[in-house]
């Protein structure tokens, strides 16, 4: 009985010894995989989920207000006797109306410290066809393009007188069916306009009434239109001026006051 208990005893402890045995082999192998793993982890690049973040806009970016494909974001007034205004070939077409035909933006400009282009051509008609109609602070007023039988050019109104008859009236020949560019720039200190690379507006502001036409009412605060003319703008873009800008026309409004 005592030998059998000895054996026992023996080969419980071999037991003992196997189980330990297999048991570090066991907690080996997998030190070895974790080891692995973590070398594997290392070799591949950690990686995001998150998008990356999105690229800021430049504040003072022209931005385009017409898609070339729809008239999204712009609003046809019902001045009465209206064209048809469509969208044909990347261009915006006002038919000839009796006698306003127009388009008003829907959003909301800015009010100062501001450029405005718009590309128009008079298509048929002889009257002005791309007459844009603008913010100046808490007022508007219009650049006439070929206005008063086809060539007064000017701002409708500076103290109660007409684009006809004001500070700002000059000629221009315009010519059908040819593109031309209008831009307009309104900072605190002026109201300037240009065909192309030419200036004819340098209005100031200070001790000056602005205003507009009854007739372009409904175009208030941005809006474009043309009078007993079939018309066709191409492009409207606005943008921001920039600090640097604002501050250098300040100054030059500030020179020419000196004078």
């Amino acid at each position: 009985m005592r030998k059998l208990r000895q054996t026992d005893r023996f080969g419980i402890a071999r037991f003992t010894r196997v189980f330990v045995a297999v048991g570090l082999t066991a907690v080996l192998l997998q030190s070895n995989s974790w080891a692995q793993e973590t070398k594997d982890k290392k070799a591949v690049p950690e990686t995001s989920c998150e998008k990356p973040a999105a690229e800021k806009k430049d504040p003072y970016a022209w931005q385009e207000l017409f898609d070339g494909k729809t008239l999204k974001g712009w609003k046809v007034p019902e001045f009465g006797g209206e064209g048809e205004v469509t969208v044909k070939d990347g261009t915006i077409v006002m038919e000839m109306g009796n006698s306003m035909t127009g388009i008003t933006f829907a959003g909301k400009p800015p009010k100062n410290n501001y450029e405005l282009l718009v590309e128009g051509s008079r298509l048929d008609g002889s009257d002005f066809f791309a007459t844009t109609t603008f913010p100046v602070g808490e007022n508007c007023c219009s650049l006439v393009t070929g206005g008063w039988g086809g060539t007064v050019v000017g701002l409708s109104c500076i103290d109660f007188y007409d684009a006809s008859d004001n500070f700002t009236t000059k000629f221009f020949d315009f010519k059908d069916k040819q593109w031309y560019t209008f831009r307009i720039r309104v900072t605190d200190a002026k109201i300037q306009a240009w065909i192309g690379d030419e200036q004819f507006v340098d209005q100031p502001r200070k001790g000056h009434r602005i205003g507009i036409r009854d007739e372009v009412d409904l175009c208030q605060p941005l809006g474009v239109s043309s009078w007993d003319t079939k018309a066709a703008l191409r492009k409207i873009r606005i943008r921001r001026l920039k600090p640097a800008e604002i501050k250098a026309e300040a100054a030059a409004a500030a020179k020419d006051e000196d004078k």
